[in-house]
């Protein structure tokens, strides 16, 4: 994994950021101990964070919670923060690509709770990850490019809602919490980062009868936003679908509720 323009967690321990690796390490104790506070770790949580980098989160989250594993992919990192977060705690590193850990064979039945700051390059794979293993997963705290959070969170009629957007509501609850400038980072990132909280809803609940349809569906509907869902789902929804449904073929993928986008494809899943 090579987490390009990427904020990484510091004041743990300094080393140098590597710009081959666009990393930009938290610094700002105030931003620091907002995320912490946003994660309110409890008795019990299994809690696993994503790119530790220097240990700006992690240390303050095993001063309030003394057991935590972290993936790092960086492996100039793992003898450093082995070392700093002996006297405070217990330290499990997964030194691997994040995209190939498997989240509920961690999680060995007992939900976790992910945190971290994710690589912008690949924010978008590791969410969609996150979401096949969601049902072992109870939350999710990230740092992201604000863009990305924007789109996770955005409404129909959005000029940036769209298939991440209804793919991540589908299955969670979504919530932008607060912006975090580019001075809070060293050295600063371009761009405005931003936290966001996404807790897995109960899959009984979600009502999507086969998840598979469901994001080729999606997909489709956003592949070409100017054209109606009418061209847009040409051979996956008939207009039988949309009379079944409600939804109006000649509408496009950004005006319709995420609801919407389950009902069209529960309604064509056995046909498609």
């Amino acid at each position: 994994m090579n987490p390009s323009h990427s904020p990484r967690a510091g004041a743990g321990f300094t080393a140098p950021a590597k710009k081959q690796l666009g990393q930009h390490f938290l610094a700002d104790a105030h931003y620091v101990e907002k995320i912490v506070l946003a994660v309110n770790p409890r008795p019990g949580d299994r809690l696993v964070e994503i790119g530790p980098g220097q240990g700006a989160i992690t240390f303050p989250l095993l001063r309030r919670h003394p057991q935590l594993t972290v993936i790092e992919f960086d492996r100039d990192l793992i003898s450093p923060l082995t070392a700093a977060a002996a006297p405070l705690g217990e330290l499990t590193i997964v030194h691997r690509d994040v995209l190939q850990v498997d989240f509920t064979e961690l999680a060995g039945g007992s939900p976790i709770r992910l945190v971290g700051n994710l690589p912008y390059n690949i924010s978008s794979p590791i969410l969609f990850h996150a979401l096949e293993h969601a049902a072992a997963i109870s939350d999710m705290t990230f740092m992201l490019q604000k863009e990305v959070v924007d789109r996770m969170a955005a409404g129909p009629g959005s000029k940036v809602y769209g298939r991440l957007s209804v793919m991540l509501q589908a299955w969670c609850q979504v919530t932008s919490l607060f912006v975090v400038p580019p001075g809070a980072f060293r050295p600063p990132p371009k761009v405005d980062s931003a936290v966001v909280r996404l807790v897995p809803r109960d899959p009984a609940t979600v009502g999507i009868a086969d998840p598979q349809h469901f994001a080729h569906l999606v997909k489709a509907a956003f592949g070409q936003r100017r054209k109606t869902l009418r061209n847009a789902l040409n051979g996956i929804v008939d207009e039988a679908g949309f009379a079944a449904t409600g939804v109006r073929s000649d509408a496009r993928a950004e005006q319709l509720e995420v609801a919407d986008f389950i009902a069209l494809a529960n309604a064509t899943a056995t046909t498609a």
